[in-house]
């Protein structure tokens, strides 16, 4: 029995079970390692992944709940803030303007993802959806002054303009420039996301009131890209103009098989454009700005029309007559023989020396020729063919796109016409129809004020009985300089004067003797539209 007590049967059950010792507190760095797996075949890691969905590049929007429109106005104040912030990082010294750093690239279309995401979230709901772009008013106004605090200080520097245009030495913008040109970066991006929600489209206030914060993006874009555009074109005009008067080229005869010659100017744009062409997809990028693209363009290839169609004509070299012979004297041709009492004559010390061959061969000789205007015009459209034109594929710039196309097409059509002009054999062999056909089909696609002086240069139009017929300007007796400025002011005002200045031509030299052709192309050109 003694024995039963002390050691009692293991197959008895015990009435309850001990209990647990108290736990020790853990501790900070047992709980760190028990929180990873001890090592690669721990039964955590053959744990299932659970299915959450994953995150997407858009942000969540807020929950619509009774405090949604307060927690949107403070996502939306607080978005706006760190737009504008400083990005980490060390600032690189060539873009760094007072310790700051530019606007990263991509904020501005942030920035819009938010706005879409809130928006479309509400779509089916008129009346929250109205509510938030009422939300949307105080953030944009302050993103918008913000934004002209931050350019201000950055167009009202001096090295905003300096360099005013770029060169080949620097040809990358300096730091002030790039902080303004990210600037408008930002611009464009928000104003893309406007764009894509239709935002800002209308005056009426009850629509969504954000055409003053649209109006505002655009023009701090204008501030920034119309001064460096600015300095582009008062520096490409003088090249321009240049080519109106003819130039003369030394060159050597070994090197005239190469290719033409060209004007002066054109040799100094092959340098600069391909800079320029850099420079102008840069200042560009934002679709405002093409716009302004569009009008630099246009611009240009005109005053290139100008140009070129009013070169003087290459004055022929005078022509001599042969020179007569030279009379020698009677008294030179005879010498009288030296006596025998006369010593001979010493030759020169020269004659003695040793003749040794020159240090280097002489320069092949050069001659001076005059470049052609239908070369120039060639290589002019070719070098301004490298500048970015506006998109074609976007609604937005079509119609600016095509305007383009068509000045630079009207600039590809003058090269033949005035190489037919400088041709002497133009009208060799041929009937009075063909010529005028061939007129015709190189006219077409040129305005009248532009085609008109080129013309009046041909053979038969400029060796009339009466002499040369002129200038247009000359003919219907106005100064030159109130022409240009008052019909030759771009493509618009040209088309406009075009049938009431052909009509003046018309009417002065229909009865001068030999111009039936330039008075039949008149006829077919005042009867009808101007280009």
């Amino acid at each position: 029995m003694i024995y039963a007590l002390k050691h009692p049967s293991l197959f008895r059950p015990i009435s309850r079970p001990a209990s647990p010792s108290p736990a020790s507190p853990p501790d900070s760095t047992m709980g760190i390692d028990r929180a990873r797996p001890p090592n690669r075949l721990s039964f955590g890691n053959f744990r299932r992944p659970s299915l959450a969905p994953a995150t997407s590049s858009s942000p969540a929007p807020v929950v619509q709940d009774g405090s949604y429109l307060e927690v949107l106005n403070l996502r939306l104040s607080e978005a706006v803030s760190k737009a504008l912030a400083q990005p980490a990082g060390p600032a690189a010294p060539t873009e760094s303007v007072g310790g700051r750093r530019s606007i990263p690239v991509g904020r501005g279309h942030a920035l819009g993802v938010l706005i879409a995401s809130e928006l479309n979230a509400t779509r089916d709901n008129a009346h929250l959806h109205k509510a938030i772009l009422r939300s949307l008013h105080k953030p944009l106004s302050v993103l918008l002054s913000n934004l002209s605090a931050l350019l201000l200080p950055l167009l009202s520097s001096h090295m905003f303009l300096q360099p005013f245009v770029p060169t080949t030495q620097p040809p990358i913008p300096n730091a002030t420039q790039l902080h303004a040109l990210a600037v408008v970066n930002f611009a464009g991006e928000l104003l893309s996301s406007f764009d894509d929600l239709a935002l800002g489209l209308d005056h009426d206030a009850r629509v969504d009131g954000l055409k003053p914060i649209r109006e505002g993006l655009v023009s701090l874009i204008g501030r920034v890209v119309n001064p460096l555009m600015g300095g582009m074109k008062s520096d490409l005009m003088p090249l321009i103009q240049a080519l109106e008067s003819p130039a003369s080229v030394n060159v050597h005869k070994t090197t005239m098989k190469t290719g033409p010659v060209l004007h002066p100017s054109i040799t100094a744009m092959q340098s600069l454009m391909p800079v320029y062409a850099r420079t102008l997809a840069r200042y560009t990028t934002t679709l405002p700005s093409q716009a302004t693209l569009a009008t630099f363009l246009i611009s240009v290839v005109w005053r290139a029309l100008v140009a070129l169609s009013h070169r003087s004509p290459v004055p022929s070299p005078p022509t001599s007559p042969p020179s007569s012979p030279q009379v020698v004297p009677a008294s030179l041709k005879r010498q009288r023989a030296p006596s025998g009492n006369t010593p001979p004559v010493t030759p020169p010390a020269g004659r003695f020396t040793l003749k040794l061959p020159p240090s280097r061969p002489p320069s092949p000789p050069s001659i001076a020729v005059m470049s052609t205007a239908a070369a120039d015009a060639r290589a002019l459209y070719d070098l301004l063919s490298l500048l970015p034109r506006p998109p074609a594929d976007s609604e937005a710039t079509i119609v600016a796109r095509e305007a383009v196309d068509e000045a630079f097409a009207d600039l590809k059509a003058l090269a033949p016409l005035l190489e037919a002009v400088d041709n002497p054999f133009f009208q060799v062999n041929k009937s009075t129809e063909e010529i005028f056909a061939e007129i015709e089909g190189l006219t077409a696609d040129l305005p009248t004020l532009i085609a008109l002086p080129v013309l009046l240069r041909l053979g038969s139009f400029s060796q009339l009985s009466t002499g040369p017929v002129g200038t247009v300007a000359s003919i219907i007796n106005i100064p030159e300089d109130e022409y240009r400025r008052s019909c030759l002011a771009g493509f618009g005002r040209a088309e406009q004067c075009g049938p009431m200045v052909g009509q003046n031509v018309l009417d002065i030299i229909h009865a001068l003797p030999g111009s039936d052709l330039l008075v039949d192309w008149l006829e077919a050109r005042v009867g009808q539209t101007d280009h």
